[in-house]
Order: structure tokens, then sequence, then C-alpha cells
């Protein structure tokens, strides 16, 4: 017993040593126009970050898990157009991706294709839309196509169980 209120003595004694402190955090190009701001601790990104281009529009934001790209996150062309936008667990490419049509005239993006990704490899669907119409469906495994249909109803014919 003795032991065991010493052990704890002894941990809370090296716990309050430990010091953890959450920073709000900016990082700068040459040119002085800022480059990312998010929060840190213990100099690991974790939380809501910004990137920017250079211009100074935001190039991309998501949340941060010790240091790794972790939760949705959003990615824009240097004039601020969505580009695509998606999931990350522990720095990788993971679930539902949707990339948008950039070159649009019009303000109002159109989704281009829809992408099942899992460890940063397609992994499951592929949905390709011309305006809002879907035109065609792919099946990957480990980034190689493995199936393809180009008509709604023999891909629900063949992928019955496919949650689109």
């Amino acid at each position: 017993m003795l032991h065991f209120f010493i052990s704890i003595i002894i941990y809370s004694f090296i716990g309050s040593q430990i010091t953890v402190e959450k920073q709000y955090h900016k990082e700068y190009y040459q040119n002085g126009s800022i480059k990312a701001e998010g929060w840190k601790i213990n100099d690991k990104k974790i939380d809501y970050w910004y990137e920017y281009y250079p211009n100074g529009q935001v190039a991309k934001e998501g949340h941060f898990y010790n240091n790794k790209k972790n939760g949705y996150w959003f990615f824009y062309t240097s004039d601020n157009k969505l580009a695509k936008e998606g999931h990350f667990i522990d720095n990788n490419a993971e679930k539902w991706w949707i990339i948008y049509d950039i070159a649009s005239a019009n303000k109002k993006t159109q989704i281009t294709r829809k992408f099942q990704y899992r460890k940063n490899k397609k992994n499951g669907y592929c949905l390709l839309y011309k305006g809002k119409n879907l035109f065609k469906a792919e099946k990957y495994k480990d980034d190689k196509k493995t199936g393809e249909w180009t008509d709604i109803a023999s891909f629900k014919r063949d992928n019955p169980n496919a949650s689109l």
C-alpha cells in the first residue's frame, strides 16, 4: 500500500513538471505574406489550420492532430475556387473525396468526380459526372481499376449492395 502512495506522489510530481501549452502559430513567406496559421502543442500542429498561397488566398484548410492531417479538408485554387474536399486519417486520404470542375466559368462549381480512398489509394467506387448527371461508375482496388459501368442500371445490377 505504501508503494502505491509513493508511486502516486512521484507521478504527480513528474506530471506537474511537464507543461503543455497550446499556442496559436503563424508562418510567413519570405515576402512577408502569411503562409500558414493554426494551433500547436509542443511544436506539433493540432486543431484547425489554414495554409495560404503567396497571393494571400487560402490554399487549404482542415484539422491536424499530432502533426498529421486528420478530419475533413478543403483545397482551393489560387483564385479561390473550391477544387476538392475529403477526409484524412493520419495523413492518408480516406473515405469519399469530391473533385470539382474548377474550369467552370460560373461561380458555382460542379462536381466532376467522387472517389473512395483508403490509405491514399483509390479503393472502392468512383462516380463521374457531366454537369449534374452521373454518366459513369468505376471500381478500384489499390489504385487499379477493376470495373467500369456506363449505365447506372447495369451498375446497380452488378453492385446491388453498393452505398453511393
